[in-house]
């Protein structure tokens, strides 16, 4: 079996947009015709840039490997242009490939990958969502405590037991700051009015974006820690672990991070520096299902737990899934609400979701196949990233 083939999807999201305004899917085919899906989370460049990267690796060093041969599709690439460090680009794309890989190779040996990375662990898998806004809202969810814990009861009438906001204000490219008091402010009523609305029925995930100081992040914790957060998420920037570990110290609630992080490297940085004990590795950007596992294995040695990333499409989710599936120190997966919407309808069969739990499939591969028709029906046209981040200090 060699792989032979690829084919690149830039697919728009549309409205309301929730996982990011496009998705970079990729389709490798081998020559036996089996094929497998990818998909690259958050490159930095434009995504038709991103596709044709994604063709210019696969043809450097994929096309005419066994997609079984992994550690060395991954080495040869990973040290691509004499780098050989971890490289938010080159993992992105490197981490779409790899997923493809994996599903071909689940689909050749009619398993799912999970039974190929030691077998299920879960059974059902308890999943998160962000509280997201609603068409007709008299106010903005992000910024009314009050709305989001109205919101926040649906998602309990849907099963989920966690819940993830984000009110500390914009995040910049000149960050990290000292909040305002105001922000501090609306971020403590926010964990207060939504601890009073949830009870104890739900664990609240509190969600930065590295906006701050070592010292504002624990500034801000002390306000927070009334109300049991189950994580402060990513309070420092990411480039500086030992800046996240002072935070870490300083307060009761647990650390998650690893949304900007890629490879194992980077996440020994993370666990060696005790800057955080919940790892939230994305596998469209950490290097691929198998760099995931070892990550995975990695935290356990720490006690950490991992609660994969997502904000972009289900084929990451789908990969997100098998991870988790397969993982002792699992705790929670993230998901755009209940995975139905476009998430459903761009793929044929949509991620089972089930009382607030995911089901991880029975299927070869990711267990995920995705609909073609749909994926062309929507192509990007913008000219923005799929993330952007504020552009000027914020005071």
């Amino acid at each position: 079996m060699k792989l032979k083939d690829i084919k690149t999807f830039v697919v728009g999201n549309p409205p309301p947009h929730f996982g990011g305004r496009y998705f970079v899917f990729v389709k490798l085919t081998t020559d036996d015709g089996v094929f497998g899906i990818g998909e690259a989370y958050c490159v930095p460049f434009g995504p038709h840039l991103v596709a044709r990267m994604l063709e210019d690796v696969f043809h450097r060093y994929v096309a005419g490997q066994d997609p079984h041969d992994i550690e060395v599709i991954w080495r040869r690439v990973y040290s691509s242009g004499f780098t050989q460090h971890p490289d938010l680009t080159l993992m992105g794309v490197l981490s779409a490939l790899e997923m493809a890989c994996w599903d071909i190779v689940g689909k050749a040996a009619g398993q799912p990958v999970h039974k190929l990375l030691g077998g299920r662990v879960h059974e059902r898998l308890r999943a998160y969502t962000y509280i997201y806004p609603r068409p007709g809202d008299a106010t903005d969810v992000y910024h009314d405590p009050d709305l989001a814990a109205e919101r926040a009861q649906h998602y309990l009438a849907q099963g989920f037991t966690a819940l993830k906001f984000d009110p500390a204000g914009p995040y910049s490219a000149f960050d990290g700051r000292q909040l305002n008091l105001e922000a501090l402010e609306l971020s403590e009523r926010f964990a207060r009015t939504l601890r009073d609305a949830v009870g104890s029925k739900a664990d609240l995930l509190f969600g930065t974006h590295g906006q701050m100081t070592a010292a504002g992040a624990i500034r801000l914790a002390k306000r927070l820690e009334p109300y049991d957060p189950l994580w402060f998420e990513e309070p420092t920037p990411p480039d500086a672990p030992d800046e996240m570990a002072k935070v870490a110290r300083a307060t009761s609630i647990p650390v998650a991070a690893g949304e900007r992080l890629t490879t194992k490297y980077d996440f020994h940085r993370l666990l060696t520096a005790g800057a955080a004990s919940i790892l939230q590795m994305n596998l469209g950007r950490v290097g691929g299902i198998l760099e995931a596992r070892k990550i995975a294995g990695m935290a356990e040695c720490h006690h950490a737990q991992i609660a994969p990333h997502l904000y972009c499409g289900p084929v990451v989710g789908a990969a997100n899934i098998q991870v988790a599936a397969c993982s002792p120190n699992f705790l929670i997966l993230e998901g755009i609400e209940d995975w139905s919407g476009f998430h459903a309808d761009i793929l044929m069969q949509p991620i089972r979701f089930e009382d607030g739990y995911v089901i991880p499939p029975d299927a070869p591969g990711l267990g995920v196949e995705l609909n073609e028709a749909v994926a062309e029906a929507h192509p990007y046209a913008g000219d923005m990233l799929h993330l952007e981040m504020t552009q000027h200090p914020v005071v």
